[in-house]
This record gives C-alpha cells, sequence and structure tokens, in this order.
C-alpha cells in the first residue's frame, strides 16, 4: 500500500512501482529499537532544522500544523476529552519542548497531565473558520510550553469543530493522520464504555531520534553526500522566476493561497502516460512543473525541492513525530527535449533521490558550501508535492468524524504546488509569497500549468520549448 502523506511515494514502493530495485551497495542501517531516553535528549536532523529556522525567524507560524476535526452528530465531550488526553499520553512526541543545553538545542518530554476541554459556542460556519484561521496562526514557543493545542468549538447542536494545532517540528502530515484515527478509535470505544482498543506505541520519537545519530555519520553519511556532490555539482544557485515586486532583503514568509481543480479526464491521461513510459504520476506532473518554471525563469536547469515522508522503515509508521525531509530534484532542459525525454531524465534524478534520501537536507546545503542569503530558501525556492492520501474520515455509531488542513497565512518558498488526487480529477494548492507575487499572478500560473499538462498528455513527443 502506498501512501503518501508529505511528498512521493515512499521509495521502496515508487520503486517497486516502476520495476526499479533499491541500489546495490545501500547503507544497511541497524536495528531500530526502543532505548533509554531519560533527560536531555539529541534532536533528529529534522528538528534540528526546524530548530535553526526558528531562531532565524521566531514567533511565526510559518511551521504550524493546523487541522479541524469536524464532528457530526450527538456529541459525548467526556468521550473525546478522555481520547484527547490518552493520545497525548501515547506520544512523548507531541508532549515535547527545546531548550539549550550547554550551548547545543536539546529535547525534553514533559511528564503526561490532565487535560481541560471547554466547549466553545460560535455563531455559525463563517465563526467557526474565523476562530481556526486565527488558531491556526498563533505561533508557538518551542521553549517555553506545549507544542500541541486544542479548542472544541460548538456550530450547531449536531455540529462540533475540534482545533488541533501542533508545530511541525514534533511532527509532520503522516503524523496528523495518525493522531485522527488514534482520537477516532478512542473516542468510539470510550463513548461506548469500552477501554482503549489500542495497543502502547513500540517506539517513540526519541528512539528515532538516537538511532538516526547513531546511524547517519561515519562512512554511511560521506556515501549519501557523494552522491549528492555529484548529483548538484554546478547546479543554477538560484530559480530566477520574474516577480511583481521587488524581492525583499529578509524573508518575511507573508503566504497566500490559490486553489485550482484539474479534470479527472486530464488526470487520467497524464497517469497512461506516465505508466506507458515506466514512470510514476508524481515524476509527469514534477516534470511539467520543472518545465513551467523552466520557461518563466528563461533556465535550461532548474532544482525543485519535493518533501518525502522519510518512514522507510515500518517501525515507524505509527510513530507521532518529524520524519520529512527535502530532497532536490534536478532537471536539465538544456537541448530542448521532448516530454518524453524529460521524463526519462526526472524518473532517474527522482529514483536516485530516493536511494540516497536519508542525509538530510541542511548537511547537504553545508556540503555544497552555500551561500547563506536571508532574502531566499538554500538550494531550491520552490516546492513540489503529490498527496495520493484520501481524506480521512470515521463513521462512528451516532458521530462522523472528518479531518481537515487549515493554512496559516504563510508561504515556506517562493511557490508551492500541492496536488491532490480524488475521485473528481486532481485538487490544486498553490501556495505564493506575497512579497513576490500578487493574486493575479498566482492565478495564471496555475491556468499555465492547467495548458501545459493538456498539450504534454496531448503530445509528449513535442520539444518542451513548442509546448503551449
Amino acid at each position: 500500500r502506498v501512501r503518501a502523506v508529505c511528498g512521493a511515494p515512499p521509495p521502496a514502493a515508487c520503486a517497486e512501482g516502476v520495476g526499479g530495485a533499491p541500489a546495490e551497495g545501500a547503507d544497511a542501517a541497524p536495528p531500530l529499537v526502543p532505548a533509554a531516553h531519560e533527560g536531555p535528549l539529541p534532536l533528529s536532523f529534522a528538528q534540528q532544522r526546524l530548530w535553526f529556522v526558528e531562531q532565524l525567524a521566531p514567533g511565526t507560524p510559518t511551521y504550524n500544523v493546523p487541522a479541524m476535526v469536524r464532528l457530526g452528530g450527538s456529541l459525548d465531550v467526556e468521550a473525546l476529552r478522555r481520547a484527547l488526553e490518552e493520545v497525548v499520553r501515547r506520544h512523548e512526541g507531541i508532549r515535547t519542548r527545546f531548550a539549550l543545553v550547554d550551548g547545543e538545542p536539546v529535547q525534553l518530554v514533559a511528564p503526561a497531565e490532565a487535560l481541560a476541554l471547554a466547549v466553545e459556542e460560535v455563531a455559525g460556519e463563517d465563526e467557526a473558520r474565523r476562530v481556526f484561521a486565527e488558531e491556526a496562526r498563533r505561533p508557538f514557543d518551542l521553549a517555553g510550553g506545549a507544542l500541541f493545542r486544542v479548542r472544541l468549538l460548538r456550530v450547531s447542536p449536531e455540529e462540533h469543530a475540534l482545533l488541533l494545532v501542533v508545530h511541525h517540528v514534533v511532527a509532520d502530515g503522516w503524523s496528523m493522520g495518525i493522531l485522527f484515527r488514534e482520537l477516532a478509535a478512542l473516542y468510539g470505544a470510550f463513548a461506548e464504555g469500552r477501554p482503549s482498543p489500542l495497543p502502547e506505541p513500540a517506539l517513540q520519537y526519541a528512539d528515532f531520534a538516537l538511532w538516526q545519530r547513531e546511524w547517519m555519520r561515519g562512512e554511511t553519511l560521506d556515501r549519501q553526500l557523494a552522491y549528492w556532490r555529484e548529483r548538484l555539482k554546478d547546479a543554477p544557485p538560484v530559480l530566477d522566476l520574474p516577480t511583481d515586486f521587488p524581492r525583499p532583503a529578509d524573508k518575511s514568509f507573508r503566504g497566500d493561497v490559490h486553489r485550482f481543480v484539474l479534470p479527472a479526464e486530464l488526470a487520467e491521461r497524464l497517469h497512461v502516460l506516465a505508466r506507458r513510459e515506466g514512470a510514476t504520476p508524481f515524476m509527469a506532473l514534477l516534470a511539467a512543473f520543472q518545465a513551467l518554471l523552466a520557461r518563466y525563469a528563461r533556465q535550461d536547469e532548474v532544482v525543485v525541492g519535493s518533501p518525502i515522508a522519510g518512514r522507510t522503515r515500518v517501525e515507524v509508521e505509527g510513530t507521532v513525530g518529524n520524519f520529512v525531509n527535502a530532497l532536490p530534484l534536478r532537471a536539465d532542459l538544456s537541448d530542448d527535449p521532448s516530454f518524453r525525454a524529460l521524463l526519462a531524465r526526472v524518473r532517474e534524478a527522482t529514483l536516485g533521490a530516493y536511494q540516497h534520501q536519508d542525509v538530510p537536507l541542511e548537511r547537504v546545503v553545508e556540503e555544497l558550501r552555500i551561500a547563506r542569503d536571508l532574502s531566499r530558501n538554500p538550494l531550491f525556492q520552490a516546492v513540489f508535492v503529490l498527496q495520493n492520501a484520501p481524506m480521512e474520515r470515521a463513521d462512528l455509531p451516532g458521530a462522523t468524524l472528518r479531518l481537515e488542513l487549515g493554512d496559516t497565512g504563510t508561504a515556506k518558498f517562493d511557490l508551492t504546488l500541492t496536488l491532490e488526487e480524488t475521485d473528481d480529477g486532481m485538487r490544486g494548492r498553490l501556495e505564493y509569497a506575497t512579497d513576490l507575487f500578487s493574486r493575479e499572478t498566482a492565478l495564471r500560473f496555475a491556468g499555465h500549468y492547467g495548458v501545459l499538462l493538456d498539450a504534454i498528455a496531448g503530445d509528449p513527443d513535442a520539444p518542451v520549448s513548442a509546448l503551449p
């Protein structure tokens, strides 16, 4: 089963799906088992990256992960409170805060405590959305308090909204799915007077952080870095997109989102093309995105980032924490290839990146000696994401639970294009930096992408430069 909750499919599943196999000589990791972890603990590489970002721009909601659980039907508030309390007890990751010890950041796990849950009356759906947006944009203090908070809104007698906001340093998109499924299972059991049906978690996030630090070093780290040194040698340092406004000296992270839909018929044609070329839909959609960016920037090469779930080991599938890494995916259009030829190059680059995904992005940036520029993200300024996980929903006796993700009014990169596969086509979400682009430009970009995809599906052998 392939689930991609924060980027491209897990590498093993993707390689299997296109006839690939793990690379020979791939680094064998030691067993991942529970470890003793009392007192201060080291940060994982993903945590260290986000902790560093927070020091550069403290007190912003850029890395908040907001979600709303819609609760339809008759609500047992006490059962819901107990379910939330049990979820927090089960997962040390969301009880973690961060401190400096001898000049180094460490994670500290707080003890589980009783949880209070008051019901707040709101005047209908619009008011609930306003409160959700307000809560999503309220920042966290990584050192001073809990990095997970909840609010319960009563929209009507038969409709409630549970607001969940967590900082990305302790949870990722996959984690939100874990929390939702456990919350639904526990609420259903407690509402019926039954005990928890869930086994205790096999691992906590700190187990993974300790294991990762032990494994990703020495020769293992050197081999992975060698791949990225070669792959990114002489890569263009920036994606020089034309902007509506002058680029500020410092990123403000202010952003907005434009949503659009690609027709189901077009999505199916692209799936057929990808299968025929031994590729995945992710690769085809990414190649089109890279071609569009290259046209805008008038560059022969572009580097696009793509987050990957980072859960390559079955032991951590049920662990709440931040496992995400970002892969820099380089595309070469210098000889004006056909789209079919470009797709073959993107396929090769993507599979190679999957095989070397364990080295943290920050370490790659250091290895390449990329100069820091506070106005741009290093290595890539545009990101592509394909979500092929279905919207979470749970139907319980007397109640229905449905998960919705929210927006924070920020943009981590110049542009982030997210596509989600649905039965009715592909839903698109273009997040853009409002310091650089107007809303009209975002609308045009989405329109151009749709026109380009339609032309690709119709004539993949045409030179990329000739596609409208």
